[in-house]
C-alpha cells in the first residue's frame, strides 16, 4: 500500500505511467484500422473454423488484430523473430556479431539496427504469404471488384510492414518516455485488451444465458478459481531464482563482508522465459495452419496424420509437444546463462563460490545446477503451457478461453519486471529529492 501511495505521490512516474497508457490505447484504436482491400468478414470466419494453435496465439498477442486483419495485424511478432534469430547467430555462428557484442555500448547499437532491418524484411515477407495464404481460402477476402494481383499483394504486404514498423516506434516511445520494457509491454496490451471480452463471453454463455443451469454457474466459478490460483502460481515461479553464493578473495581480512555472502550470482528457476513455449506452439503449427490454408489436403490420409501428429491436443501431438518444450529450455537456458563465461569472469574479478575451485570446476559446478533448475523450469512450463488443453478437456471450455498458457506467461513475467521498474524509479526520485 506504501508503494501504491509513494507512485500516486510520484509526479514523474505518474507522467510515464499516463503516457504509456495513452500509447495503448492508439494500440487498440488500430487494431480497429482494418487493411484496405480486404474484406475482414470472411477472415473472422477463418477464425471461426481455425481457431486455437500458432493462429490462436498470434491474434492474441495482437490484441485480435490479426481476427480484424488490421494494419497491424502482424503486431511485433517478427522482431520478436529477428531478436531471436540474431541473439542465435552472436554465439560464434556468424563472427562479425560476436565482435559487435563485445564491443559495449555502440556494438549494442549495430545489433539492434541489424534487428530492425530483419524484422522489417521479415514482416514484408510473412505479410506476402499471410495474405496468399488467406486467398487460398476463397477469393471472398478481397472486397468486391479487386483484382488479386501481385501488385495487389506487395500493396497489402506494404501496409502491414509499416503497422509493423508503426508499433516498432510506439515501443520506442514507451521505453524512452514511458515506464520502460516497450515491446515487451505492446505484447502485453494485446494479450490484456483481449481479457474482458472472454470473461464477458464466458460469463454469457455460461451465467446470464437462458438455458443456464446450475452446473454451468459452478464450471464458471471453477474457471475462474483456477485462473486466480495460476495467476498466483505463475507470480511465484516467474520470481523465483537459485542463488549461488560469491566470496571475493581480494577482500581485507577485517572487512565487514568476511564471513557472510552478501554477493551471489542470481539463477532465475525459469531463466528460458516463455520461449521454449513460443518455439515448440510455433513449429507443431507450421503444418495445421497451412492445412487450414488447404482445405482439400486435410481430408486426405496424409493430413489427417499430419494434423494427429502435430495437434497438441491430441495425444501424439502432446508428446511431441512435451518434448519440444524441455529442448528448447534448455537450449535456451544455456544460450541465456553461459557457464564458463561466468566462470571466466569470477577469476578476472578474483571471486569463487564457496568450496568449489576457480576454473573448469567452477564451470561444471554452475552447468550442473542450471540443468537441475533447468529440469525444474522446464516441467513448470510444461504445466502451464498444458493447462489450457486439460482445462477444454473437463471443463468443455470453448478455444476463446485460455485458462493458463503462453498469454499468462507473458502477463505475469512483464508485470514483475514493469513493477520493479517502477518502484526503482520511485525510489531514484526520492532519493534525488533528498539531496535536493
Amino acid at each position: 500500500m506504501d508503494q501504491i501511495v509513494a507512485v500516486l505521490k510520484n509526479k514523474q512516474v505518474m507522467k510515464k505511467i499516463l503516457f504509456t497508457l495513452l500509447v495503448f490505447l492508439i494500440y487498440k484504436a488500430a487494431t480497429y484500422i482494418t487493411v484496405p482491400l480486404i474484406n475482414p468478414e470472411q477472415i473472422s470466419q477463418f477464425f471461426d473454423d481455425a481457431n486455437g494453435g500458432f493462429i490462436g496465439i498470434a491474434n492474441a498477442f495482437t490484441g485480435n488484430a490479426l481476427r480484424n486483419y488490421s494494419i497491424i495485424a502482424l503486431g511485433i511478432g517478427p522482431y520478436i523473430t529477428a531478436s531471436i534469430v540474431v541473439q542465435i547467430l552472436q554465439m560464434d555462428i556468424v563472427p562479425i556479431l560476436k565482435e559487435w557484442q563485445e564491443e559495449g555500448e555502440t556494438g549494442k547499437k549495430k545489433l539492434n539496427q541489424l534487428t530492425r532491418y530483419l524484422a522489417i524484411g521479415m514482416a514484408f515477407v510473412q505479410a506476402l504469404a499471410m495474405t496468399y495464404g488467406f486467398r487460398l481460402t476463397g477469393d471472398a477476402i478481397f472486397d468486391l471488384g479487386v483484382e488479386p494481383t501481385f501488385l495487389t499483394y506487395t500493396y497489402l504486404a506494404i501496409v502491414m510492414t509499416a503497422g509493423t514498423a508503426f508499433l516498432l516506434w510506439l515501443a520506442d516511445q514507451i521505453t524512452l518516455r514511458g515506464i520502460g520494457n516497450g515491446t515487451s509491454m505492446i505484447i502485453v496490451a494485446g494479450i490484456i485488451s483481449s481479457l474482458p471480452g472472454m470473461f464477458l463471453t464466458l460469463y454469457q454463455e455460461y451465467v446470464s444465458a437462458p438455458e443456464a443451469a446450475f452446473n454451468t454457474y459452478i464450471i464458471f466459478a471453477l474457471v475462474v478459481l483456477l485462473y486466480i490460483l495460476v495467476i498466483f502460481f505463475v507470480t511465484i515461479m516467474q520470481s523465483a531464482a537459485r542463488k549461488i553464493p560469491v566470496q571475493y578473495s581480494n577482500r581485507p581480512s577485517g572487512s565487514k563482508f568476511q564471513g557472510k555472502s552478501d554477493s551471489n550470482i542470481p539463477i532465475k528457476i525459469n531463466s528460458a522465459g516463455v520461449i521454449p513455449v513460443i518455439f515448440a506452439v510455433t513449429l507443431l503449427s507450421i503444418p495445421t495452419t497451412l492445412l487450414n490454408f488447404m482445405p482439400n489436403i486435410t481430408s486426405t490420409t496424409f493430413g489427417l496424420w499430419l494434423t494427429e501428429l502435430f495437434t497438441y491436443s491430441r495425444p501424439l501431438g502432446y508428446v511431441l509437444y512435451i518434448a519440444l518444450i524441455f529442448v528448447f529450455a534448455f537450449f535456451y537456458a544455456f544460450v541465456q546463462i553461459n557457464p564458463e563465461k561466468i566462470s571466466k569472469n569470477l577469476q578476472k574479478q578474483n571471486a569463487y563460490v564457496p568450496g568449489v575451485r576457480p576454473g573448469i570446476e567452477t564451470e561444471n559446478y554452475i552447468s550442473r545446477l542450471l540443468f537441475k533448475i533447468t529440469m525444474i523450469g522446464a516441467t513448470y512450463l510444461v504445466l502451464v503451457a498444458s493447462l489450457p488443453i486439460f482445462a477444454t478437456m473437463i471443463f468443455g471450455l470453448p478455444a476463446y478461453v485460455q485458462v493458463g498458457g503462453t498469454s499468462l506467461l507473458i502477463v505475469v513475467g512483464v508485470a514483475i519486471e514493469t513493477t520493479k521498474q517502477i518502484k526503482t524509479q520511485t525510489q531514484e526520485q526520492k532519493y534525488s529529492g533528498f539531496i535536493k
